[in-house]
């Protein structure tokens, strides 16, 4: 075929076809009876992964189906629904925003045009409402073709400290514990079974992210009070479900070290460049530790600076 006749047949192609790389179906973990979870990859987002490197997780109730986590774009959501068909008959009720983040709201559009309610804490509420054009752009930038149906779909239900989904069998708690990772950050703790979903309060497996919008002290207290909870399953917002110690020791343990360590250096007035420069490597074992340990101490320096200076 000679070459402009293929790039006219190319550009003939439906939406559909060309955003063929978004799988029909995500593989599900399951977690409990009623409890699964499409583990998301342990790295930056990007075109190979459709986004998808954070946890979907969904509980099956008497009264229908709850979400945590809307997804990073429509046809994600699109075939974690399609997953969820697989395993249950029952209605999607709910779908759960875990912060404002992208990979967290931007498949509401998704669920949105399925007459699903979304849920999520008011401030990850304004915070999407106000940056969403924002996160919509970058991901259409990274997914190009695969960013097909996606829009900026704010939730309709924005609360204050906690908000109660009676499931029938089930009693589902979403639960605000203060700042943390990013604004608005939620989990989600199903008393009876004693599983919590941590979202982004949680971090194993792979480094956690410090943003320009992270408050590092506030976690490390918002963290204490979500483990009082004393859960015996955790999901993460990344990485394999675990007990509450492992995601103590790889959340709440690398934020006191390296918080510690920038103060230390404050208060001997030295630089930002001996924040870069601080030995993270008990921690080099978690992925993304290349890409982000450098910036995470960067920014706690910064953020610590204003108390010394």
């Amino acid at each position: 075929m000679p070459f402009y006749r293929y790039l006219i047949a190319l550009l003939l192609v439906p939406g559909w076809v060309m955003a063929k790389g978004v799988p029909d179906q995500l593989e599900l973990t399951k977690v409990s009876d009623r409890v699964y979870s499409a583990i998301g990859e342990t790295a930056p987002p990007t075109y190979e992964n459709n986004g998808h490197n954070n946890n979907l997780s969904f509980i099956i109730a008497e009264k229908g189906v709850v979400v945590m986590n809307g997804g990073d774009n429509y046809l994600l959501a699109k075939a974690l629904h399609n997953s969820i068909r697989k395993v249950t008959d029952k209605p999607v009720k709910y779908i759960v925003n875990e912060n404002a983040q992208g990979h967290a709201m931007l498949g509401n559009s998704y669920w949105r045009d399925q007459g699903v309610p979304i849920i999520a804490q008011k401030t990850s509420v304004e915070e999407f409402r106000a940056h969403g054009g924002i996160k919509l752009a970058a991901m259409e930038t990274r997914n190009k073709e695969k960013a097909k149906g996606t829009y900026v779909a704010v939730p309709d239900i924005g609360f204050s400290d906690r908000y109660d989904l009676d499931m029938g069998d089930v009693h589902i708690q979403l639960l605000y514990f203060g700042p943390g990772h990013s604004p608005g950050d939620i989990a989600l703790w199903m008393p009876e079974e004693k599983l919590l979903i941590t979202g982004d309060l949680g971090f194993h497996q792979r480094l956690l992210a410090v943003f320009d919008d992270t408050d590092t002290g506030a976690w490390v207290e918002s963290f204490d009070k979500m483990s009082k909870l004393d859960p015996a399953t955790v999901i993460p917002g990344h990485g394999k479900p675990t007990s509450l110690d492992v995601v103590k020791r790889e959340t709440r343990g690398y934020l006191v070290f390296l918080r510690g360590a920038v103060i230390e250096i404050l208060e001997r007035g030295g630089g930002l460049d001996e924040a870069y420069n601080i030995d993270q490597s008990d921690y080099a074992y978690l992925d993304t530790y290349e890409e982000l340990a450098g910036k995470n101490a960067g920014r706690v320096y910064q953020h610590l600076e204003f108390d010394f200076f």
